[in-house]
């Protein structure tokens, strides 16, 4: 497997050369990093000279806070799984948003359809915007939801709450009400459990 990935890394080292910002191997796979600005041509480029042609995933990540550590960097990536069946191989390509404020990236659902639904989950949970795309709207949350609630700075408790009013006969929303709490595990708090 080592063998194949260095390969690849060479493949792929040679097929996009300067637009090439990073590459790195963990858990028997690469990971590609793209500027954003050379993402669709890398991409295309992946589909059709490399052989990637699913991408099996897509997700949004927020890096503001990463590990133990504090992230030095731009905040949002969009993280692209790709399979090449023809050479049983796959890669993942990481494009960072230029702006961390308001982080837009183009759609890749005219390279591959099924980026669509994907693009609009990242979208509706991280607030990433995507140029281009057919049908950009949330999918997961309501459309009177208000925030990204993937994002880490999100509240744990989120910002409102819905219920069913039976005396207006609709659903209603309103602050909420939760008081926040730290919930500490019984054989932790009580110095004799376990002891008889």
């Amino acid at each position: 497997m080592a063998a194949d990935l260095s390969t690849l890394r060479t493949n792929l080292s040679a097929l996009l050369g300067d637009k090439l910002g990073g590459i790195d191997e963990k858990l028997g796979e690469l990971t590609v990093v793209v500027k954003a600005s050379d993402m669709i041509d890398v991409l295309t480029r992946l589909r059709d000279d490399a052989g990637f042609e699913q991408m099996v995933d897509l997700c949004g990540v927020d890096y503001s806070t990463y590990g133990d550590e504090t992230w030095e960097g731009l905040r949002f990536a969009v993280v692209y799984h790709l399979l090449s069946v023809a050479h049983n191989a796959r890669l993942r390509v990481r494009v960072f948003a230029a702006e961390d404020d308001f982080p837009v990236l183009e759609s890749v659902a005219g390279i591959w359809p099924c980026a669509n639904w994907y693009e609009r989950e990242a979208f509706d949970l991280y607030g990433i915007v995507f140029t281009g795309h057919p049908d950009l709207r949330r999918i997961l949350t309501d459309y009177g939801f208000v925030g990204s609630p993937f994002r880490k700075d999100f509240p744990l408790s989120g910002h409102v709450e819905m219920r069913y009013d039976p005396e207006q006969k609709r659903v209603v929303y309103q602050p909420v009400t939760v008081e926040p709490r730290e919930v500490t595990p019984r054989i932790v708090r009580e110095e004799t459990f376990g002891q008889n």
